[in-house]
């Protein structure tokens, strides 16, 4: 979509910190939603999904043991999106990690310390979701299960974000969330989004830039969110599913363009957990487009990564 208006179209933007990171935000024309109020939408998403807050509806579930639980239609709809990233990536997306998380050591918010994570006793990594029961908002895990919103939630909210500012009357709207960043309509410039893909060895430059008109793209990295644990290895937080260890990988970095940030998010952990060609195959399937960026700082691109370039 490009402006063919002869004034300069408004733009809204906001910056803060939520959910574990970083955030940026742009409206683009006149709209009912600016950029504030984009970040204040993902600041009442992070109290809704945040396994360190102790009154959110993830922590509800995860300490319902078993129960028939209220939640949200928003944490139901984060819930249908974990579900279905689970059966896209044949597992290798799987929420119900958690416990192996806090066990190595991720227990606390980065962003504010004395917001930890609890489990109730008998808390265990446990797949199938399918086990998940959703009637309207009650939403009933088996016993044992917990969820983590993690990723997936900040995917999910930057497109729910991007929907309501274009809802309410927005030419074009940007929502960055610690690495995943959804789009649609008009740039800045009336042109397409240009969005930098940051180099995972050098902070502040950038391996690629890409062109989005609407869309999605998430970025995972080994590297940002790792720790020492009580033996002196160095663990980092995207787990092996099938080891319920920190990912021993070659991909440093992974990135996914596709339809939405919850679908693109959900596809990196799949970057660092197959062969390149299984997962670029994988890719294919989806009709998105990935990069990975290997331990020799080597950047391998699928076939349909020229198309954004």
């Amino acid at each position: 979509m490009t402006n063919s208006l002869a004034e300069p179209l408004t733009v809204s933007a906001e910056r803060g910190r939520v959910m574990g990171g970083s955030a940026s935000f742009a409206v683009v024309g006149a709209s009912e939603t600016g950029g504030a109020s984009c970040l204040a939408q993902a600041a009442d998403l992070d109290r809704l999904w945040s396994r360190f807050r102790q009154d959110s509806d993830i922590s509800a579930l995860n300490h319902s043991a078993g129960q028939p639980t209220s939640v949200e239609p928003r944490t139901v709809r984060l819930i249908r999106e974990m579900i279905a990233a689970h059966e896209r990536t044949s597992g290798d997306f799987d929420p119900t990690l958690l416990p192996s998380l806090v066990e190595r050591g991720y227990d606390a918010s980065r962003l504010d310390p004395e917001l930890r994570t609890t489990l109730a006793a008998g808390t265990r990594p446990s797949a199938p979701l399918s086990e998940i029961s959703i009637e309207g908002s009650i939403v009933t895990l088996p016993p044992g299960m917990s969820l983590d919103g993690g990723g997936i939630g900040k995917g999910l909210a930057a497109d729910l974000i991007v929907q309501r500012a274009m809802s309410a009357g927005a030419a074009g709207a940007m929502a960055e969330i610690g690495g995943d960043i959804v789009v649609a309509g008009c740039a800045p410039d009336g042109q397409a989004w240009r969005i930098g893909v940051e180099d995972p060895f050098n902070s502040g430059s950038h391996v690629d830039v890409v062109r989005l008109n609407d869309g999605a793209i998430a970025t995972s990295s080994r590297l940002k969110r790792r720790w020492t644990v009580a033996e002196g290895t160095v663990v980092h937080h995207l787990t092996d599913p099938r080891s319920l260890r920190s990912a021993a990988t070659p991909a440093v970095a992974v990135t996914v363009i596709a339809s939405t940030g919850a679908v693109a998010e959900s596809l990196t952990k799949s970057g660092f957990l197959r062969p390149l060609d299984a997962f670029f195959d994988l890719l294919a399937a989806e009709g998105a487009a990935g990069l990975v960026i290997s331990e020799d700082g080597t950047a391998h691109r699928s076939t349909m990564w020229e198309t954004y370039s």
